[in-house]
């Protein structure tokens, strides 16, 4: 599948992917207060599905979201599946600043799997993102401390995770509408968690459900304008225009949870952003031609 190269519809869509993050953000982290994570990754599967729908319904039915590329869904979905479980683990032990703040190394991972796997060029910009990211990871964490956190692992993992199944959107836009992603989406991993969501499973409170929806209409229509943004522009434009992310993360977490921020998440997020407008540099989308 393709579209018109246009980074202003690019932007446009990861703005909805941006105020839709931010709500799941809040919603994770009230979820986790009464559910495990497992049962919250299941239920979103399964309502995801309900809620998309309309969406399938309108593309032309079942019929619509017929793919030749099962195989590339499924391992997408097990690496998505995978970095979401980090996430929401890493949501309920360290504060949301720092949780957004490590996950933001996410356009590193993605420029190097994007220039490996789909042609897209890394150019001396591009290089010096991944370098300032990894410093500012290594600020955050601070590895080898005493304030190391388990948390904060899960959230490095969830990162990479995401850049994997980020570059792996942006190849499968090529071949499948956005629908059709969204769909196998939320079909592979509800397989994939089914059994340990029973192992764990509680019947949530009416208090926790609404929570639960919001995660579901999030996380499937988050990802809807995420691929949506990739069939305007390359990988490694798209994800770094999520960058605002990171101040309104901490805003948020300061007006809801009365999160303070500490002296080292601040200068790993400025170098992490500082990375991620390094890679914003225009001339380094441009493809190799294959051999």
């Amino acid at each position: 599948m393709s579209a018109e190269p246009s980074n202003l519809k690019a932007a446009l869509w990861m703005a909805g992917w941006l105020a839709l993050m931010l709500t799941m953000t809040v919603a994770g982290r009230e979820a986790t207060r009464e559910l495990d994570v497992f049962q919250i990754m299941e239920m979103r599967s399964i309502i995801g599905m309900l809620l998309l729908y309309p969406v399938i319904r309108l593309a032309g039915g079942l019929r619509s979201v017929r793919t030749a590329m099962l195989p590339r869904h499924i391992g997408r979905n097990v690496v998505h599946y995978g970095a979401q479980f980090a996430w929401f683990y890493a949501l309920a032990l360290i504060p949301i600043a720092q949780l957004v703040s490590i996950e933001f190394t996410m356009p590193i991972w993605t420029a190097i799997l994007a220039a490996a796997f789909l042609g897209e060029r890394i150019n001396g910009w591009k290089i010096a993102a991944i370098v300032l990211g990894l410093i500012g990871v290594a600020i955050i964490v601070r590895p080898g401390t005493d304030t190391l956190d388990i948390g904060q692992l899960f959230a490095l993992f969830a990162a990479i995770g995401f850049g994997i199944s980020v570059a792996l959107v942006k190849s499968l836009t090529r071949h499948d509408s956005v629908p059709t992603i969204i769909f196998w989406m939320l079909v592979v991993q509800s397989v994939l968690g089914v059994a340990p969501a029973l192992a764990v499973w509680q019947w949530p409170s009416p208090a926790v459900m609404p929570w639960i929806v919001v995660i579901a209409f999030c996380g499937a229509y988050s990802h809807y304008c995420m691929a949506r943004a990739m069939l305007h522009a390359d990988a490694t434009t798209v994800v770094p225009m999520d960058f605002l992310r990171v101040p309104l993360s901490a805003l948020l977490a300061w007006l809801v949870y009365q999160e303070g921020i500490d002296v080292y998440t601040v200068i790993g997020a400025m170098l992490i952003l500082a990375g991620n407008t390094l890679n914003l540099k225009q001339g380094g989308t441009a493809r190799i031609r294959p051999s």
